[in-house]
């Protein structure tokens, strides 16, 4: 897998004080996309041990509410299973954290992957430039949700995180 940037200190990409990690590789490619650089999987750079040091370093903060999963597209196939072996090893380690995590797919193609239960909440769905809407909270087009993952799997219905 590869990686565009670790932000740290983010209040822009979910609930509270979060790191983000900016994975490269999305094949959505939604129009005026605010991150084109991403959509390249071979782009950025390799995230490798010490990428990985830096992550949990500054995730491991005490000011630090969570994670969120950014891109690129981090359920891109490339990047699955890179991603879904970093949110088992923080639940592990840093279980007190809360794991967010933005993909242009659909809850309905994503919800019988059985890692997506490790995620707290999931920003689904492509950015629409036609359904812009700058009033809402963490996406950028009316189509796009915020799901709660443990509610909505426990209710069998979707269940948005407010």
């Amino acid at each position: 897998m590869n990686y565009h940037n670790i932000t740290k200190d983010d209040m822009l990409n979910g609930d509270g004080l979060r790191v983000v990690l900016w994975v490269a590789g999305c094949t959505h490619h939604c129009h005026n996309c605010q991150n084109p650089i991403t959509w390249d999987v071979t782009g950025g750079l390799p995230f490798d041990e010490n990428a990985e040091a830096e992550l949990f370093e500054a995730l491991a903060k005490s000011h630090i509410d969570g994670i969120t999963f950014s891109g690129g597209d981090p359920l891109h196939p490339f990047n699955r299973e890179e991603v879904f072996r970093l949110i088992k090893k923080i639940r592990t380690e840093l279980p007190q954290k809360t794991i967010w995590l933005y993909t242009g797919f659909l809850w309905e193609e994503i919800r019988d992957i059985p890692e997506i239960a490790d995620i707290d909440v999931v920003l689904e769905g492509k950015f629409v430039e036609e359904l812009l809407d700058n009033n809402l909270h963490w996406v950028g087009s009316s189509n796009q949700r915020v799901i709660n993952v443990k509610e909505t799997l426990k209710s069998g219905n979707i269940v948005l995180h407010e």
